[in-house]
C-alpha cells in the first residue's frame, strides 16, 4: 500500500508525539491515526491535556455537555504557559480591555441564553441575502488575475474572499482590511500555543489594538444603531441576563467568533481545497464535467479532509472512563476534529478524496451539538462560490514549479497552508 503521508514525521508510539513540535504539526495525520489506534484517550505528556481522536468518542464528548464542560477557571494556555498569564492579564487590563468569555467558552443557560442573540444575529435571511455578495466578491477577485496565468492563491484569493465579506458584515473599511488581517494573524498565533514570550507579548498588543480600532464603532452604534450585524451584536438585549454584550465580550467576539471565526478558517480550507484538486486530476476532471453533481460533496471532502481547526477543548466535571483510562474531573481535554475525520471507523478509505462518498457531511469540521458553528451555513457558502468561481474561470490548473514548500502556519489548534502558488490556463 501506498503511504499516504510519504513526507511526514511519522511517530513509532504514542510517547514520541509532541503536537507543539512544528515537524509533527506539518502533517499530524500519521500521529492521529497511532493514536486512534494504539491510545484513543491519550495523556499528553507535554501539555497534559488528554486528546480524543475516535469519530464516535469525539460525538460523546460534544454532545455530553454536563460531563464534558466549556467553561473553565483554567485555560489550555495556563497549563502550557502558565507562567506568562499573569503578565498578559495585566498587559490588557493597562492598555485595553481583558477578554471575557467567548459564546464558546460558555455553558448552558449561559451558552444558550448569548447563543440565541447570535442566531437572531446570523438568521438565515441575512445569509441568504449575502449570497450574491459571495458570489460576486468570489468572481471579482479571480477576474482581478485570471488574465495573468499564475497568483498566489491564498494572498490572493483564500485570504480576501471571507475576510472581505466578514469586514462588510462587521462594518471595516475596505482600506483598514490589511491591518485587521494582521491582529487576527497575530490573534491566531497566539491560540496556537507554539510563540516565545515576547512573541505573545507581541499578539496581545496587536490586539490592543485591534480594540481600540473596534472601540468607537461600538460606541457609535449604541448611540445610532443600524441594520446590520455588528449593531446587532452591540445593541441586541440577551434574553435572561436583561443586558447588552459589554466591551469586554464585544472584544473577544470580534476576534474570536467574527473575524477569526468567520475569515480564518473559511481561509484554510479554500487553500487546501485547491491543492487537492491539483493533487487528485481526477477529482478537478470530475468536478468540471458536473458541478451541481459534485461541488457540494468537494465542499464537506474539503473540511472533512483539512480541518481549518485541528482540535479545540473541554474540561471534565467528574471522573470519566474512557477506553480503560480514567480521565479526572478538572482534566484539559483536547477534542481532536481533524483526527476524529480521518477515523476508518466512521468514513471508509478516509484518507481518500471521495466525491460520492455517502457520508460526507457527518464530519465534524463544523463541531457537532449546541456548540456546532454558528457560521458553518457562511462558510459553506464562501467555499461553494470560491470553488464554483476557480472551475468556471480556470480550465486547468497546476503548481507553479519550483514556488511552493507548501508549509504551514505552526498552530496548535488550527491548519493553515502559508502560500500556494499555482499557475493556470484561462477558461
Amino acid at each position: 500500500m501506498t503511504d499516504p503521508y510519504p513526507h511526514a514525521k511519522t511517530p513509532g508510539q504514542p510517547d514520541e508525539i509532541n503536537f507543539l513540535d512544528p515537524d509533527i504539526q506539518e502533517c499530524p495525520y500519521p500521529s492521529y491515526e497511532l493514536l486512534r489506534n494504539e491510545a484513543p484517550v491519550w495523556k499528553d505528556p507535554v501539555t497534559g491535556f488528554y486528546v480524543i481522536t475516535r469519530y464516535e468518542d469525539l460525538r460523546k464528548v460534544l454532545l455530553d455537555t454536563e460531563a464534558f464542560s466549556n467553561e473553565r477557571a483554567t485555560t489550555q494556555r495556563d497549563l502550557v504557559h502558565g507562567d506568562r498569564q499573569a503578565k498578559m492579564k495585566a498587559l490588557y487590563e493597562e492598555k485595553g480591555w481583558l477578554p471575557a468569555p467567548t459564546l464558546a467558552g460558555r455553558d448552558d443557560p449561559n451558552h444558550k441564553q448569548m447563543r440565541a442573540m447570535f442566531d437572531k444575529a446570523f438568521r438565515a435571511g441575512r445569509i441568504r441575502e449575502l449570497d450574491p455578495v459571495v458570489e460576486e466578491t468570489a468572481y471579482e477577485l479571480i477576474d482581478a488575475f485570471v488574465d495573468d496565468g499564475h497568483c498566489d492563491w491564498v494572498a490572493q484569493f483564500a485570504i480576501p474572499l471571507p475576510l472581505k465579506l466578514i469586514g462588510l458584515q462587521m462594518g471595516a473599511k475596505k482600506e483598514d482590511l490589511p491591518r485587521i488581517k494582521a491582529w487576527t494573524d497575530a490573534w491566531v498565533q497566539r491560540l496556537g500555543m507554539m510563540q516565545t514570550e515576547e512573541e505573545e507579548i507581541w499578539s496581545v498588543e496587536m490586539e490592543i489594538e485591534a480594540q481600540h480600532y473596534f472601540q468607537p464603532i461600538f460606541d457609535r452604534l449604541r448611540e445610532n444603531p443600524e441594520d446590520s450585524l455588528i449593531s446587532d451584536l452591540v445593541n441586541l438585549e440577551i434574553e435572561g441576563w436583561g443586558r447588552t454584550l459589554t466591551d469586554n465580550e464585544l472584544h473577544s467576539e470580534m476576534m474570536a467568533d467574527t473575524f477569526v471565526g468567520g475569515s480564518e478558517t473559511s481561509t484554510n480550507a479554500i487553500a487546501h481545497g485547491m491543492k487537492m484538486v491539483i493533487e487528485n486530476p481526477h477529482v478537478w476532471d470530475m468536478l468540471k464535467s458536473d458541478q451541481d453533481k459534485y461541488l457540494k460533496n468537494f465542499v464537506e471532502e474539503v473540511v472533512r479532509l483539512e480541518g481549518p481547526v485541528q482540535g479545540l477543548f473541554r474540561h471534565a466535571t467528574r471522573d470519566i472512563e474512557m477506553h480503560g483510562v480514567t480521565i479526572p474531573a478538572g482534566a484539559m481535554i483536547n477534542v481532536r476534529y481533524a483526527a476524529a475525520n480521518r477515523d476508518e471507523r466512521h468514513f471508509e478509505c478516509p484518507e481518500e478524496l471521495d466525491l460520492e462518498r455517502k457520508n460526507a457531511g457527518s464530519h465534524l469540521g463544523f463541531g457537532s451539538g449546541v456548540h456546532h458553528c454558528l457560521g458553518a451555513p457562511l462558510a459553506r457558502r464562501e467555499l461553494y462560490w470560491g470553488f464554483k468561481a476557480m472551475l468556471d474561470r480556470f480550465d486547468s490548473v497546476k503548481f507553479a514549479e519550483g514556488k511552493n514548500d507548501f508549509s504551514h502556519a505552526p498552530n496548535f489548534s488550527l491548519r493553515a497552508l502559508n502560500s500556494l502558488h499555482i499557475e493556470f490556463t484561462k477558461a
